[in-house]
């Protein structure tokens, strides 16, 4: 008896003794918006195209004289809280870099790269819905026997139970035109499982983001899982359209939804003062803003372009960064294990935690 109790702590001993299990986390990513709005607001020249609709009032309401005005209006909370309590990297006009390593430049593959920490060009080469055959931060962590049932996923593209592998990894992702499941459903849930059903989304396989945020908090609030990941998608799907103005408003309301997000935290015991968030995007967009800004992929110059900001626990402010660096979205995965003080697992993975 004694030397199977042995065993079990061998196996199992490096997880109990690192884990850090007062430890919340938060991966926020944000679809496909470019680094040059987030970084200076409405673009000039898509702002005076009379080809892309509702210009005028577009005009009005995002275009400013500076692009530290334009981005402010654009997104608020960012330019505001977390830039001065948190960190922003990926302003190349001031040297710092994020960028993608794979070379497909669409979508699962760079949520693939974000989840593992490494490209997989080989395998994960389509948007297809396939379940992903490497292993995820989100499954590595929810197989921590303390950390089970403590991770949760949100997203509004329907691929995403495939990108995290729901059913082999057991992690419950709520994405696409999913409602909200079970027996202990709350009014909030319910009214949004029926509002879901009577708003229709613009696109067959991507819902309005709004649920997905709703959705997201209320199980935080039931539940407070450790993890959660949620995954904004409107951004990408309206500049896909072409349409400039809808994608402005879209990156608006998802800032919002941040500090929505970020007051709930704050006013929650279990998630106060014990929070991290990070938050990047899955690809670029094109360089060129008359033609290319909507799309991406292998082909379009600047879709390996990202950002990437952090803020809340342990976190140093060192606000917009201003000095060159490079950085990589495959740090994001060893970083989310480095907060969890699972260093042991970050063996998997090719590269180094993110320095936050």
């Amino acid at each position: 008896m004694k030397r199977v109790f042995l065993f079990i702590l061998i196996c199992i001993g490096p997880f109990l003794k690192a884990q850090n299990t007062d430890q919340k986390i938060i991966l926020i990513t944000l679809d496909g918006l470019r680094w040059q709005e987030l970084f200076s607001g409405a673009d000039e020249k898509l702002v005076a195209n009379k080809d892309y609709r509702g210009n005028e009032s577009l005009k009005e309401k995002f275009w400013r004289n500076t692009p530290e005005e334009r981005r402010q209006v654009l997104m608020p909370f960012v330019w505001s809280y977390i830039a001065k309590n948190g960190q922003i990297h990926g302003n190349r006009v001031l040297g710092s870099k994020v960028d993608l390593t794979n070379n497909m430049l669409f979508s699962y593959p760079g949520y693939n790269e974000i989840f593992t920490g490494r490209a997989d060009d080989e395998r994960i080469n389509s948007n297809s819905k396939t379940n992903n055959v490497n292993t995820t931060v989100l499954e590595i962590i929810n197989n921590v026997p303390q950390f089970k049932d403590k991770v949760f996923s949100f997203g509004s593209w329907d691929v995403f139970p495939f990108i995290i592998n729901e059913q082999r990894s057991g992690v419950p992702v709520n994405a696409g035109f999913e409602t909200a499941k079970g027996e202990d459903l709350t009014d909030k849930e319910k009214f949004l499982n029926e509002l879901q059903s009577q708003i229709p989304s613009p696109w067959s396989s991507v819902r309005l983001d709004a649920f997905t945020h709703h959705y997201a908090i209320e199980t935080m609030k039931k539940y407070h899982p450790n993890l959660v990941h949620i995954a904004y998608g409107e951004t990408d799907d309206f500049a896909h359209g072409g349409d400039y103005a809808a994608y402005l408003n879209s990156a608006q309301n998802t800032d919002a939804f941040f500090k929505d997000l970020w007051e709930f935290i704050e006013s929650d015991p279990f998630y106060k003062g014990q929070t991290t968030i990070l938050m990047t995007t899955d690809h670029g967009r094109g360089t060129e803003p008359l033609k290319e800004w909507k799309s991406h992929g292998s082909d379009i110059e600047g879709a390996r372009e990202v950002w990437f900001i952090a803020f809340g626990k342990d976190v140093k402010p060192l606000g917009e960064i201003k000095s060159k660096e490079q950085l990589y979205t495959t740090g994001i995965a060893p970083t989310i294990l480095k907060l969890f003080d699972l260093e042991d697992s970050q063996k998997e993975y090719m590269t180094e935690p993110l320095e936050l």
